[in-house]
């Protein structure tokens, strides 16, 4: 079954939403060569407890423990990094996703930075996924369907020039989800049409979705670590992983963890983003 929000409701995950806005951006900002992944935790879990929420990473995931408030996943990793003693160098690639909740509604999302300057084809990889993700969103209109999202964004990532060294890998397995009471809702919300999958259900207004596209520079293929979370790509090559929650509405889509609601990105796309609730 598929949660349907009253405006009300999605009122409440807009501020879920924001403190994960305020949490990424604190995170994005302590990104540079020397600083540890769990020194980027600690800055995103500041700011989750100095608006009052809790983190919803930071719990039992399917009987296993997350110890972390974000996900950092640097280079070849493609999701559930464990933040830790790691250290950025010049160059790296880093994912970092984190969420939250207020008064028991749950905001997710998702950022790829890079660390200093980085190779060419790395600076194209997040600019596809990021590009990808929007266009995902952009399909977040009443009566589409839950295929029309992953229609997008598949079709955006293939219509992309090739890397100047290696291809455009769509991780296959992993994708975004419904939010709302909890993180991880129905439906799931893959980033490739599979044959056979039906068009999935009706976009209507309640409907509030995470749109997380996950790309690497060569194969949609991964593997999980022995920490039983960390997921990597089989052959190495590094990834980039965008991530939005987002509301249908009777206005058109709302992002929920943009502080803009989505209004600049969507208007790219010839997309009107909904008011926001919170004005």
């Amino acid at each position: 079954m598929v949660e349907i929000k009253t405006p009300e409701q999605i009122a409440k995950m807009r501020v879920a939403g924001l403190v994960v806005a305020e949490a990424l951006k604190a995170a994005r900002a302590a990104v540079a060569p020397g600083v540890t992944t769990q020194e980027l935790n600690d800055v995103a879990a500041k700011v989750i407890a100095d608006h009052g929420a809790t983190s919803n990473f930071r719990a039992h995931h399917g009987g296993l423990w997350f110890p972390g408030v974000i996900c950092a996943s640097v280079n070849n990793e493609v999701v559930h990094g464990i933040p830790g003693e790691r250290v950025l160098e010049e160059g790296d690639l880093i994912s970092i996703d984190c969420g939250a909740i207020v008064d028991g509604w749950h905001g997710d999302a998702a950022i790829t930075v890079a660390v200093g300057e980085v190779r060419p084809e790395v600076e194209m990889l997040s600019r596809v996924t990021e590009g990808s993700m929007w266009a995902g969103i952009a399909q977040m209109k009443k009566n589409n369907r839950l295929v029309d999202v992953s229609k997008a964004i598949e079709g955006y990532v293939r219509r992309q020039p090739l890397p100047p060294k290696g291809k455009w890998g769509i991780t296959e397995g992993y994708g975004g989800h419904g939010i709302g009471t909890a993180m991880h809702m129905e439906p799931h919300v893959l980033n490739y049409v599979e044959r056979g999958r039906g068009k999935g259900p009706k976009l209507v207004p309640g409907t509030v979705l995470a749109i997380e596209p996950m790309v690497s520079l060569g194969t949609p293929h991964t593997s999980v670590l022995e920490d039983d979370w960390t997921v990597v790509t089989n052959d190495g090559t590094w990834a980039s992983h965008w991530e939005h929650s987002v509301a249908v509405t009777e206005q058109g889509p709302l992002v929920l963890t943009a502080f803009d609601g989505g209004r600049a990105e969507l208007a790219k796309l010839g997309i009107t983003a909904a008011p926001d609730p919170l004005g």
